[in-house]
């Protein structure tokens, strides 16, 4: 114990650790070592010490070379992207990304981070995030690709901004994502209803709000958030359709427009969605303006988790239905549309899609062959056009 007192800026920290202190830019520095603190380890950590000082005085130190997981680290980096933890950085960024963002992307991203990001990378520093560090973590995981495309996603998008604030250089999530190699995506998450279970499920309603609420959202295809916002100012009965322009999701505090100007769209009534509104006019029509209401306080629906846990759930369980999510309502609409021989294009519009590609990805089974000789037509009329003319040319 005697040669340990004698010893300057190295002492026993605890049985497993040693620690030495140095002046470091003015600033007393304390470092724990993880070595027994044995006479051999005591002299050991004071020669290292004085390798530090060394270095100090040559100007060679690097804090966070010499002490790589030291919270020290970040109040001397020379750089400013070595200055901050990811953790302190992400905090930052999402309180601003909640000014400019909707509430649902602001709640994906806050949950990802929190749950994800911070948990996993939130001590090191931003310049020090590597690809490698990111596909470490996905080898690890279970998920699909696109949970981890979402969290990869949010990450870069971070790392955009930091490089925007001049705190690192690259971002080195640029134009790449990690992608393992699994089967194709199961089509069964489109599970649509048949007619009879469809008749279960309004039968099975004992409030008829909600009955009214289900039998338009089979007959319209509009998403759950977008039921929610509806309200009776978006029907034009003389045109016979119905204005989607806003929604709102769980996490919202107030209807929001889409997320694409394809979301906003004009909706056919169809009879079914009609008759639903007339039966619906009774209990809201006078209202605040919602047209769905939830029958237990006569409020517009808190959002969509309210409407699947207080409507949804109880209606499938009196059915004696398995379970299936409320946006399958979506699903079974543009099942029946394509079922009938509607157009594609039709349907893509009525759903509020850019594009035909989402229709024949996600519903071609539903698209029916009506001509039973494909390709015959176009030889009829064009092998009778030949016909014609080379008659025509003969005579």
């Amino acid at each position: 114990m005697g040669n340990e007192r004698q010893r300057v800026g190295v002492r026993t920290a605890s049985k497993s650790t040693i620690e030495i202190d140095f002046i470091y830019k003015s600033v007393r520095c304390r470092e724990r070592l993880k070595i027994k603190p044995s006479p051999a380890n005591l002299k050991r950590a004071e020669n290292h010490r004085c390798a530090i000082l060394d270095a100090i005085e040559r100007g060679t130190f690097d804090y966070a070379v010499t002490f790589p997981e030291s919270v020290n680290r970040f109040q001397f980096a020379e750089y400013k992207g070595d200055r901050y933890k990811l953790k302190d950085y992400l905090e930052g960024w999402l309180a601003q990304q909640k000014l400019t963002i909707k509430s649902s992307t602001y709640n994906d991203y806050r949950k990802i981070v929190n749950n994800t990001l911070i948990p996993e990378f939130g001590e090191l520093a931003i310049s020090e995030i590597k690809r490698s560090h990111v596909r470490d973590w996905c080898n690890k995981q279970t998920a699909g690709n696109k949970r981890l495309s979402n969290v990869q996603s949010v990450l870069r998008i971070a790392l955009n901004d930091a490089m925007s604030d001049d705190l690192i250089e690259t971002n080195q999530l640029y134009a790449w994502t990690y992608k393992r190699n699994e089967a194709p995506i199961s089509k069964d998450d489109i599970d649509p209803f048949a007619e009879d279970e469809q008749n279960l499920i309004l039968a099975s309603c004992r409030e008829q709000q909600h009955k009214n609420l289900f039998q338009f959202a089979f007959w319209t295809g509009l998403r759950t958030s977008e039921l929610v916002a509806l309200e009776w100012g978006d029907i034009d009965w003389v045109n016979g359709v119905v204005r989607i322009w806003r929604a709102m999701t769980q996490s919202a505090v107030e209807a929001e427009t889409p997320k694409t100007k394809r979301g906003e769209r004009d909706v056919k009534l169809l009879q079914p969605a009609i008759e639903a509104l007339l039966e619906q006019k009774k209990h809201s029509f006078l209202g605040d303006g919602a047209v769905f209401l939830n029958p237990l306080h006569n409020k517009p629906w808190a959002g969509d988790q309210a409407i699947r846990k207080l409507a949804w759930l109880p209606a499938l369980k009196r059915a004696g239905l398995r379970y299936r999510n409320p946006y399958q309502t979506r699903h079974t609409y543009a099942s029946m549309m394509l079922t009938a021989g509607e157009s594609p294009i039709w349907v893509a519009k009525q759903m509020g899609h850019a594009d035909t590609n989402m229709i024949f990805r996600n519903y071609a089974r539903w698209i029916p062959t009506l001509n039973t000789m494909p390709g015959e037509k176009a030889v009829t009329m064009f092998s009778t056009l030949q016909s014609k003319k080379q008659i025509g040319g003969g005579l």
